[in-house]
């Protein structure tokens, strides 16, 4: 996916840059469509908070 998106279009210098705009932009803000439109970071924490619901039940 980060070469459909990013990497045809945009030349990377450094191996930090990569990184950079993964944990940037790609986990934190792109919408993704296996996460129910939601970013990752915010899938993984509304799954930890529903976990955690399920355990204190």
């Amino acid at each position: 996916m980060l070469k459909v998106e990013y990497v045809h279009r945009h030349s990377f210098r450094t191996r930090t840059e990569i990184a950079t705009w993964i944990t940037d932009f790609y986990n934190t803000r792109r919408l993704h469509t296996v996460c129910g439109f939601k970013s990752p970071i915010d899938y993984e924490r509304d799954y930890r908070a529903t976990l955690a619901e399920g355990l204190a039940a």
